[in-house]
């Protein structure tokens, strides 16, 4: 009778993207949900501080507080510095300050470390005290050209894809803390924007901004969720209209094979707004150079998130085929896909920029809440399991600019790279200013990004598990009672995996759990039952009653499998990981007293 009853309670759905499956459900939630005339979230992201990482996973994030990520404005100072014009300095104003602060914020606040916070909040009380009276808000543009000096972007001041990091910075701030001050200069910058992007559009001062507009676009949606001004939707168009036309150029079939380059990167970074069509309909995935590698990572989500305006399902349909072609044409093992920095094929040698690792892990995040697909779930764990800890030293006091799947000599030579004549051979070695600088910064957002991943809030007041890690939560189910979930496991590295379940009283509540589509014989178990089969690449939803103290046992077998890629060679991989040879490493320090500083061959 047990299993009988379990049977009951738990209900098997397949959640497959498309516009059927995401719809305005009418139903107060405990978390913000989208507005209408905006599609519904499948999944609802909870409050900055409210999942709490537990055993291997806390130790990682202790790890980057010990590291760059809580001192890199002491290894760092030059650029992340007092100087940095996002604390009203005249030093560095582009993008590096607010890439540490987008992975500094949410590890400060979900380790609710006052030391950590501390150092958040300067940059945020700037941004916040010096907003312009006609919406700009960011580093003060200077009045003449200033001294350049190696090394300090200090300039262009005015370009708005800075902003746009930083706007995800004070996202996060404002969910840790509710401070109503960040919906007040997010109100006031967007209509700045509204007002000036007709004549000063997205790329007016660089091509970076059109490519990855959809981090902008994403913020007008969350502001217009919280404020339910119109004039939101009205930017929200405008800048899905001057951003790169990534759903066109994923639909691409037929690739040019014609002479010219002008349609390939870095060539096409002149192709700005309005584009040149025939540019546009000669470039498609599978080409080498197509796209800039972290550009693509940003730009991939960028079809999703507009979908919750215009719910066409061209926009789904092309990233899903996007991703398909990245895999046959560049995909790598660990999840990524080879591009140094320009796209670059499927060969294990080529190299995997950090930026586009941290970068796509954050677009499947935001794409698996939209859609509730839980392929982004599965390639989202699959990269951060594998491809994001091989990159980074373990103690996280410096880090490659490339990886490669297959690597054996981290030493400073010429490499097969697209980008390779101004990075000194220095790509693989691992350092502080190795490569390009931009990953010594943006790096941080990966691990804690992560983390707020690992539960989200349902449209119907349930909780969500998509992905799995070492955790607690602290969250509002049903009719905003309190509950708390203790998530106990050694995932990735084991198969067993359990959730105790704290509440107040006797509480209706669904629960969701992800069955990766790679676990062919998951079992799932509710207390004492017997345990049931569930099916692979499924959620389970386990909708009843809850007491205080109920557990939930769910078993996802890891079976040794093989995987094939560029030339039939072989990948080994158990459940979510990807094994590597284990071979004998020697750390050689070195120092050529040039531009990339100290590092390390191995």
């Amino acid at each position: 009778m047990k299993s009988t009853t379990l049977w009951v309670n738990i209900v098997i759905i397949f959640l497959l993207v498309g516009c059927s499956r995401i719809k305005m459900t009418g139903i107060p939630t405990n978390y913000l949900q989208n507005r209408s005339p905006l599609l519904a979230k499948s999944y609802l992201e909870l409050p900055l501080g409210s999942i709490h990482p537990e055993a291997w996973l806390l130790e990682q994030l202790k790890m980057m507080k010990n590291g760059l990520t809580g001192h890199l404005d002491e290894a760092y100072e030059t650029v992340v510095g007092s100087r940095n014009g996002w604390l009203g300095g005249d030093g560095d104003g582009w993008e590096r300050g607010p890439y540490w602060l987008d992975g500094l914020v949410p590890l400060a606040y979900i380790l609710d470390d006052q030391e950590l916070i501390k150092k958040v909040r300067p940059w945020i009380e700037w941004s916040l005290d010096n907003q312009a009276e006609n919406g700009y808000f960011g580093p003060v543009p200077f009045e003449e050209e200033p001294v350049l000096e190696p090394g300090i972007q200090k300039t262009p001041r005015r370009d708005w894809w800075p902003k746009m990091v930083m706007l995800k910075v004070l996202q996060q701030y404002y969910s840790a803390t509710g401070d109503e001050r960040v919906v007040s200069l997010m109100t006031e910058y967007f209509r700045y924007q509204l007002e000036r992007l007709p004549e000063t559009p997205l790329d007016n001062w660089s091509f970076w901004a059109n490519r990855r507009a959809g981090d902008n676009l994403m913020m007008v949606y969350w502001l217009y969720n919280i404020t339910g001004e119109d004039f939101l939707l009205d930017l929200a168009r405008l800048i899905h209209e001057q951003t790169y036309p990534w759903t066109k150029i994923f639909m691409n079939e037929k690739c040019y094979e014609g002479p010219a380059l002008t349609h390939l990167y870095p060539y096409n970074v002149s192709n700005k707004y309005p584009y040149d069509t025939l540019l546009i309909t000669r470039l498609c995935v599978k080409q080498l150079q197509s796209f800039h590698c972290v550009n693509l990572a940003q730009g991939i989500k960028e079809p999703v998130i507009f979908f919750q305006q215009d719910p066409d399902p061209v926009y789904i349909t092309s990233v899903e085929k996007a991703f398909k072609k990245i895999k046959a044409f560049h995909g790598q093992p660990q999840g990524m896909y080879g591009g140094d920095e320009p796209m670059h094929g499927n060969n294990p040698t080529q190299g995997i920029e950090l930026c586009s690792v941290v970068e796509l892990m954050y677009s499947l995040e935001n794409m698996l809440t939209i859609t509730g697909d839980i392929q982004f779930a599965d390639h989202l764990e699959k990269i951060v399991y594998n491809a994001l800890p091989a990159q980074v030293k373990q103690d996280f006091s410096s880090r490659q600019y490339f990886q490669s799947a297959n690597q054996v000599m981290l030493t400073r030579h010429r490499h097969n790279f697209y980008e390779e004549d101004y990075h000194g051979g220095t790509d693989l070695c691992f350092g502080l200013l190795t490569g390009y600088p931009c990953c010594t910064c943006n790096m941080h957002q990966g691990w804690p990004k992560y983390v707020q991943n690992l539960f989200y809030g349902t449209p119907d007041n349930g909780i969500a598990a998509m992905m799995y890690a070492p955790c607690s939560v602290s969250m509002l189910v049903s009719d905003s009672i309190p509950i708390n979930v203790l998530e106990e496991t050694n995932y990735p590295f084991d198969e067993n995996i359990r959730f105790t379940i704290s509440c107040p009283e006797r509480t209706k509540f669904a629960f969701h759990l992800r069955v990766p589509s790679w676990c062919l014989n998951a079992e799932i178990g509710l207390n004492d039952e017997a345990f049931l089969p569930l099916e692979s690449g499924t959620i389970c939803v386990i909708d009843r009653r809850w007491n205080n103290g109920d557990r939930i046992e769910l078993i996802l077998p890891m079976e040794i499998s093989f995987s094939r890629w560029v030339e039939n060679s072989v990948a080994v991989e158990r459940g979510p990981l990807v094994y590597s040879l284990k071979i004998r490493e020697k750390w050689i320090p070195r120092d050529d007293g040039d531009r990339f500083g100290p590092y390390e061959e191995v």
